[in-house]
């Protein structure tokens, strides 16, 4: 006999279904246990608690691999709409009562990732009921979240022209050319630019920011960009520079505790460092939650400070 609403409702709690959908995101008991601050066994006898009141199975073991049956992928879209209105919920219990709440989803690009804690800690001081969740990606790739608007506000460098978007530049993003210490390069002033590019030139991907700019500058400049070594990420170029791979143009944000401890150097070069902006971007007629707006309103009105911040961040030294 089919269960009614009620003796439904009666047989069902918020907590076992925040571990139903914690073990279908992870497929595995153990993850959704540490997710949750729950022991294994505990989050077994949830789910083994809430099979019992629908009366269905749940989830099933093939050969060693957690899978859905169809009841659970019946219930998970179920869920997803449950706990998206009690985030609604939340957001308007907060609206009534003057305060920002709900979940805040950005992406960054690579370039941007080091800017983006200096961005968060005041405004989730001043918004504690805030949840951000913070995706970063190579631009490309956040050009294809701007498209699918699959997040709220995305923090970017180089902005796609020719497309609605409204973008609000807050921060200078200072590409600069960087050495190894000791390179033959070191000490020299004015160093001609297709010299530099020469001395074994390390890239991002194709699809990265920082690459983007930097091809820019040498088409503008009439500049020959060598083919080098690519890497994926930052970080991955930095370190390739500090084993004595080659040369690379990085966000000097990037690479301050390498320039406080000596090991890398801002080589001189003529036409560097290129300067462009760090942006918050959105698709123009995109509706704004609470707590977007509320971000965007602290970016615009704190951009004097955030500037500051930066600089204090680049003349930090060492004790």
């Amino acid at each position: 006999m089919p269960l009614t609403v009620q003796k439904l409702a009666s047989r069902l709690t918020f907590r076992q279904l925040q571990v139903f959908k914690a073990v279908y995101d992870l497929r595995s008991y153990s993850q959704a246990g540490d997710l949750l601050g729950l022991t294994q066994p505990a989050v077994s006898s949830q789910i083994r608690q809430l099979e019992q009141g629908l009366n269905m199975p749940l989830f099933e073991y093939i050969g060693r691999r957690l899978h859905t049956t169809a009841a659970g992928e019946r219930l998970i879209e179920a869920v997803r709409g449950i706990f998206t209105e009690v985030a609604d919920l939340q957001t308007d219990l907060a609206a009534l009562e003057g305060r920002v709440a709900g979940e805040l989803r950005l992406v960054a690009v690579n370039t941007a990732q080091y800017v983006v804690p200096y961005l968060l800690r005041a405004f989730l001081d001043l918004n504690p009921e805030v949840q951000i969740k913070v995706t970063v990606v190579n631009r490309a790739n956040a050009i294809e979240r701007l498209s699918n608007n699959s997040d709220d506000l995305v923090i970017m460098g180089m902005v796609p022209e020719g497309r609605p978007l409204t973008s609000l530049p807050f921060l200078d993003n200072e590409l600069v050319p960087v050495i190894p210490t000791g390179h033959p390069l070191s000490g020299r002033n004015k160093i001609p630019a297709d010299e530099f590019l020469a001395s074994q030139l390390l890239m991002r991907e194709s699809g990265s920011g920082s690459r983007l700019a930097l091809e820019v500058h040498c088409q503008a400049a009439r500049l020959k960009r060598p083919e080098g070594m690519e890497l994926g990420s930052n970080d991955a170029v930095k370190h390739a520079v500090l084993a004595g791979l080659g040369v690379a143009v990085l966000p000097r944000l990037s690479i301050l505790s390498e320039l406080h401890l000596g090991a890398l150097e801002v080589a001189d070069v003529q036409g560097f460092p290129l300067r462009r902006s760090w942006c918050l971007v959105y698709p123009a007629n995109k509706h704004l939650t609470p707590s977007s707006r509320a971000f965007v309103d602290y970016i615009q009105q704190n951009i004097a400070s955030f500037a500051q911040l930066i600089r204090r961040q680049n003349h930090q030294r060492p004790r």
